[in-house]
């Protein structure tokens, strides 16, 4: 007769980073997640947290200064960095909790290649995300399909920095834990300096991924209508790619009734998620409601 199985007891330490308390982990196990997240909780409850760690073996000040850099990077498709480890403290970032999938997740639960409208609403939000990030001068270093979450109300942008943190520039970057190889542009690949243009080539590699589930299609499994810009994303040489800006213009084009283009959210209106992703971000919203803290990180009156 099979022996009913134990559950492992880990320490308190492996239980909690910083003030929180760790719930659950997001991702499942594999070798394209470029750091561990956890979501994560208050021990009195009041706040729950996307948590982000360095993965073992990464460089953890390089990790701590993107994290740092992470809270200039804002706008409504950007997981915003709002609290940081302590100088001293092993590093880490969060960022306020929304039920969320990770891209894979997601078509994990769809059950393969996402919708063309799905595809087009979220690489339209990633674009005017990264527009928005290279007008100010900064490069996401980071855009990879674990870095998209799929919230109900449209894609948010993590893992800020994850090349960068990864290996310094001029180094190799290739085989490196964490970081996928089909979203890493060819220059960054070699130890090439972050800039837009490798931002660009790894949004493409999204689309692609979203749209066939793997970011190297080969150019017929694309959908027709989605080919000639997930194909201009993915040149490989930088000067051949668009702008990040043109790249909204390609897949969030003007309408008759919507003549002027300023945000990719006219593409996410009701119905844009399919019914199994939606129905998996309710369960989860349902079941961290009903997550409790064990009894002794409850505060005695």
């Amino acid at each position: 007769m099979e022996q009913p199985r134990t559950r492992e007891v880990q320490p308190e330490s492996a239980r909690r980073i910083g003030p929180y308390r760790l719930i659950t982990r997001l991702d499942p196990p594999g070798p394209a997640v470029p750091f561990r997240r956890f979501i994560a909780r208050t021990s009195d409850g009041e706040r729950t947290v996307l948590l982000s760690a360095p993965l073992p073996g990464a460089d953890p000040a390089r990790f701590a200064t993107e994290a740092d850099a992470g809270r200039r990077l804002l706008g409504p498709w950007i997981a915003p960095v709002t609290d940081l480890s302590s100088p001293g403290e092993n590093p880490w970032y969060a960022t306020p909790y929304l039920p969320l999938l990770p891209l894979p997740v997601a078509l994990a639960v769809h059950g393969g290649p996402l919708p063309e409208a799905t595809v087009r609403a979220v690489g339209a939000a990633l674009a005017e995300a990264l527009a928005a990030a290279h007008a100010q001068g900064l490069t996401h270093a980071g855009v990879s399909p674990a870095a998209v979450l799929l919230t109900a109300d449209g894609p948010r942008l993590t893992c800020f920095g994850a090349v960068r943190a990864a290996g310094a520039d001029g180094e190799p970057r290739t085989g490196l834990p964490g970081l996928d190889p089909g979203a890493l542009a060819p220059e960054q690949a070699s130890g090439g300096r972050p800039r837009p243009p490798g931002d660009v080539y790894a949004l493409g590699a999204v689309l692609a991924y979203a749209a066939t589930g793997h970011t190297v299609p080969e150019r017929d499994e694309l959908p027709p209508a989605l080919r000639p810009v997930v194909s201009s994303c993915l040149a490989r040489d930088p000067a051949d790619r668009p702008a990040a800006a043109d790249v909204m213009a390609a897949l969030a084009p003007p309408t008759p009734h919507r003549t002027v283009l300023n945000s990719a959210g006219a593409l996410l209106a009701p119905g844009w998620l399919p019914g199994r992703v939606v129905a998996a971000l309710a369960r989860q919203s349902s079941e961290l409601l009903a997550a409790e803290l064990p009894t002794d990180t409850i505060p005695r009156t």
